[in-house]
C-alpha cells in the first residue's frame, strides 16, 4: 500500500521543522544584528563627578579595545541620564529593552535607581551590570538572575571601620544621607562595628544633596564618639568633609572622620589639606601597577582626568560581558549571565575575579590613605595603599545572603 502524499508531507514539514529548531538552539544568534549597551548614569547632578561622561567614556574605550564587532556584529553603545530618580531610570530601561533593542545596562550609579533597573531587568529578563551603586541589597533582597553588582557594596565598604574598631576607634556617630545607598550603609557599617565589640552612639539623617551640613556636624561633635562616619556620597559628602574642617573636628585630635565612600574626584575636588588622611575601601586605583597606568593615561587623554572606581567598573564590565558574547556565540541574556558566572575576570579592574551565583563580583581591594601634600609627587598622586583586602574578607559570605535565588545547599559552600 502507498503512502499518503499528504501524511508524507506534514511528516517532512514536521522534520524539517524539528531539524532548525534543533539547529537554532545549537546556533543560538545575535538579536536584530546589534549588540547593543546602555549606560544609564547621572550626567549633570551630584554623581556625575565620578560616573557621568566619564563611564560613558570608558565603556567606549572597552567596546574599542574589543575591536568594535562581537560574534560577526556591530557593537552600540547608547547612553542617558538618570537624573537621580528612580521613576527615570526605570522609565528609560523599559523603552531601551521594550524598543531600543538594548541588550544590557550598565552603571546605574545611585542605589534607588540601580534597585528599579534591576527590577525592570528581571521582568524583560535582560542583563544589567550595576558598576556605579553600593547597596547590599542588589545581591540580597534584591537580587536576580540577570544582574551582576560588579561595584564595591556597603559591605564592603564596612571593611574600613572594621579595621578602625580593632585600632581603637570602638565609638561611632553617623552622619547618614536619607537615602537606600546611606541607609544600607549605616545598616551595614553598624552591624561589623557591634559584631567587633564597638558603639554606635547615634546618627543623623540629611536630605539628598543638601547645602547645610551644620546641625549635623554639631550633633556629631555633641556624641562624644571617636568616629564620626560619613554615610553619603559624591557632594554630599565632600560638603559634610568640608564642614568638619569648618567645626574643627579634624584637628581637635579627639574625633576622626570616615568617609564611608570617598572617591578619587572627592579627593581632587577637595584638595589635600582637607581631604589628607582619610581612610576608605578602594576596588581600584589609577597608579596601582603599570597596566592601570597604562589604561588611565589613555582615559586622563580623553577626559582630563584620572578614572574612579566606578568608571573603571564600568571598562571591565563591559569587556566581561562581550567576552560572555563571543564565547556563546549569542546575547540571550541567560546563556550570557551563565558563561559569565562560569568564566575568571583579568583586566585593569580585577585579577582572578569571580562572578557568584547571587550575582556579586568577588574581587580583592584596596585599603588606602589619603596622602598629604608633602607625599604627593604628580598630579592626581592622592593615595597610599595601606593594604589588600582579600574578596573573602571583603564580601557577604554566600550563607549570609538573603538572596532568593541561593538554595541552602549552595549557600552552605
Amino acid at each position: 500500500m502507498s503512502p499518503n502524499p499528504i501524511n508524507a508531507r506534514r511528516m517532512l514539514l514536521a522534520s524539517l521543522s524539528l531539524s532548525c529548531t534543533a539547529a537554532f538552539a545549537q546556533n543560538p544568534r545575535i538579536s536584530d544584528d546589534v549588540v547593543r549597551i546602555g549606560v544609564l548614569t547621572d550626567l549633570t547632578g551630584l554623581y556625575s563627578d565620578f560616573s557621568g561622561k566619564g563611564s560613558v567614556e570608558a565603556v567606549r574605550m572597552a567596546v574599542e579595545d574589543f575591536g568594535g564587532t562581537v560574534a560577526g556584529k556591530k557593537i552600540d553603545v547608547v547612553y542617558a541620564d538618570h537624573q537621580n530618580k528612580a521613576d527615570v531610570a526605570s522609565s528609560k530601561a523599559r523603552e531601551w529593552f521594550d524598543q531600543g533593542h538594548v541588550d544590557m545596562i550598565t552603571d546605574l550609579v545611585g542605589s534607588s535607581p540601580s534597585l528599579a533597573v534591576v527590577e525592570i531587568g528581571r521582568q524583560k529578563q535582560r542583563v544589567v551590570m550595576v558598576t556605579g551603586a553600593y547597596s547590599s541589597r542588589l545581591t540580597n533582597d534584591a537580587c536576580s538572575p540577570y544582574t551582576v553588582h560588579y561595584q564595591i557594596d556597603t559591605v564592603a565598604l564596612a571593611s574600613t571601620p572594621k579595621l578602625l574598631v580593632k585600632r581603637g576607634g570602638d565609638s561611632w556617630f553617623f552622619i547618614t544621607a536619607d537615602s537606600a545607598f546611606g541607609k544600607a550603609m549605616e545598616k551595614d557599617a553598624t552591624a561589623v562595628i557591634v559584631g567587633n565589640k564597638g558603639k554606635v552612639l547615634g546618627s543623623a539623617k540629611h536630605p539628598f544633596n543638601a547645602s547645610d551640613f551644620s546641625s549635623f556636624m554639631l550633633q556629631a561633635q555633641a556624641s562624644g564618639a571617636k568616629m564620626i562616619a560619613l554615610a553619603d556620597a559624591g557632594g554630599d559628602m565632600i560638603n559634610a568633609v568640608k564642614a568638619a574642617n569648618e567645626f574643627g573636628v579634624t584637628r581637635s585630635g579627639k574625633q576622626s572622620v570616615v568617609a564611608m565612600a570617598f572617591l578619587l574626584t572627592d579627593v581632587h575636588s577637595l584638595g589635600l589639606p582637607l581631604a589628607q588622611n582619610l581612610y576608605t575601601i578602594e576596588g581600584f586605583y589609577w597608579d596601582a601597577n603599570a597596566e592601570t597606568r597604562k589604561f588611565s593615561e589613555r582615559f586622563f587623554k580623553r577626559m582630563n582626568k584620572m578614572p574612579t572606581a566606578i568608571q573603571a567598573a564600568g571598562y571591565s564590565a563591559t569587556l566581561t560581558y562581550l567576552k560572555a558574547v563571543k564565547a556563546t556565540g549569542t546575547d540571550d541574556s541567560a546563556i550570557v549571565m551563565k558563561q559569565m558566572k562560569s568564566a575568571p575576570v583579568n583586566d585593569i579592574y580585577a585579577h582572578n575575579g569571580t562572578i557568584r551565583e547571587d550575582g556579586r563580583l568577588l574581587k580583592d581591594l584596596y585599603l588606602v590613605q589619603v596622602k598629604t601634600p608633602a607625599e604627593s609627587k604628580k598630579p592626581w598622586d592622592y593615595y597610599n595603599i595601606r593594604a589588600t583586602v582579600p574578596a573573602a574578607d571583603a564580601f557577604q559570605p554566600l550563607s549570609s545572603s538573603t538572596c532568593p535565588m541561593i538554595t541552602k545547599t549552595s549557600a552552605s559552600r
